[in-house]
């Protein structure tokens, strides 16, 4: 199952670089949940669909270094790029932890950091 779990959250985030919100979302849970630590929670497809709407202006772009699997988790560390309204890309250093059920992702703790800031 571990295997299984990568290949779902690689097959996920090819999904959105391509800018395919809805085909990502098939790969959550319907009542999975988010949490952005110390920034916010979203629960449910409906309040992550929002959020991409809002936050993926252009798809993001991923490079992820490392996906650890041990039992119902995922850890993907790497970076993204994201762009703005204004057109200005971002790059931040992320630590995703994911908690698959049933082979979807039920949950995501992400630890997000702007690059370049301590």
């Amino acid at each position: 199952m571990i295997k299984n779990n990568k290949e779902v959250l690689k097959k996920a985030n090819e999904a959105i670089t391509k800018g395919d919100y809805e085909g990502f979302l098939k790969f959550c849970t319907d009542d999975t949940q988010w949490t952005f630590v110390g920034d916010r929670v979203l629960n449910g497809k409906e309040a992550v669909r929002q959020y991409m709407a809002t936050a993926y202006i252009e798809p993001p772009r991923f490079d992820v270094r490392n996906l650890i699997a041990e039992n119902d988790f995922v850890t993907a560390l790497g970076n993204i790029s994201m762009v703005d309204e204004d057109g200005k890309t971002t790059d931040f250093s992320y630590c995703d932890v994911w908690r698959f059920r049933d082979g979807q992702m039920a949950e995501l703790t992400a630890f997000v950091i702007e690059a370049g800031k301590d």
